[in-house]
């Protein structure tokens, strides 16, 4: 038979790979310092268990002195005084007088419901078309 060889044809050069953003570049930049460290990986590990360990066998409250517990607690009538001053406007009226009508008082859970809306709807319209995050077309 005939030896006929195929020639080879050239191939197209690969397109640059595309720039990783976002969630996809954090990720990516994670696992390449986790393959170049996971000698300082296990120092790391165990210094994060001692402190774990230490935080919680550590008393969370401190006793007070036994000298102040037996002493008993002098109330200050300055204090008891300027208490009694601070509270007095809420025992002029009760607080469900601070409305006139039930009517008065829907209407203002109404506006106060409608601005704490507006007011979300906003920080989730800046949270997601934040615009140095947008691609340039």
């Amino acid at each position: 038979g005939s030896s006929a060889r195929a020639i080879p044809v050239p191939r197209p050069p690969r397109p640059p790979p595309r720039k990783r953003t976002g969630l996809l570049a954090a990720a990516a930049a994670m696992a390449r310092a986790a393959r170049s460290s996971r000698a300082s990986a296990a120092p790391l590990l165990l210094l994060a268990v001692a402190a774990v360990a230490y935080l919680c066998l550590t008393p969370a409250f401190v006793a007070a002195p036994r000298a102040a517990s037996q002493a008993p607690q002098a109330v200050d009538l300055r204090v008891a005084a300027a208490t009694s001053a601070g509270l007095a406007p809420l025992a002029l009226e009760a607080p469900a007088g601070a409305y006139d009508s039930v009517v008065a008082m829907l209407q203002s859970w109404l506006v106060g419901g409608t601005v704490l809306i507006i007011i979300f709807a906003a920080a989730l319209v800046a949270a997601t078309a934040n615009p140095l995050t947008k691609r340039r077309q």
